[in-house]
């Protein structure tokens, strides 16, 4: 009996030792912020320029994530420049168009990244900041 319960004894204090092993911390949701913010012209016709100012915020999961986007930071600005670039300033303010801008600047990003990591790792897109002047 007593032989049990000094067993019992000793496996009550490793319990709290093994589960803490067993815990791996989940990975934390980051938000890598392009800087500076991407500013460009806009695709409309008229005697007057338009441009864009964007702040741009990409949401990942996990430190090596946010490495590897920091590594792609610059094919990442060029692909978003381009898409910028390629809009009108009616596009952009009808009802739903910065939300369909963000939806397809989050696709042109992911598609860009699984060229060249395999994996799309940016998980979504956000707009801080979208000027049109």
């Amino acid at each position: 009996m007593r032989a049990l319960s000094v067993l019992l004894l000793s496996l009550s204090l490793c319990l709290p030792t093994l589960a803490e092993e067993e815990q791996e911390e989940a990975p934390q949701t980051l938000y890598y912020n392009l800087v500076p913010s991407l500013i460009g012209n806009l695709a409309d016709d008229g005697a007057r320029l338009k441009f864009f100012k964007a702040d741009v915020a990409l949401r990942v999961t996990g430190s090596e994530a946010e490495a590897r986007i920091k590594h792609h930071d610059p094919l990442i600005r060029h692909q978003l420049v381009l898409l910028f670039s390629a809009q009108t300033s009616d596009s952009i303010n009808a009802p739903d168009g910065r939300e369909t801008l963000r939806q397809e600047a989050l696709k042109q990003v992911q598609q860009a990244i699984d060229a060249e990591e395999g994996e799309p790792i940016v998980e979504d897109l956000l707009f801080n900041n979208l000027i049109i002047q």
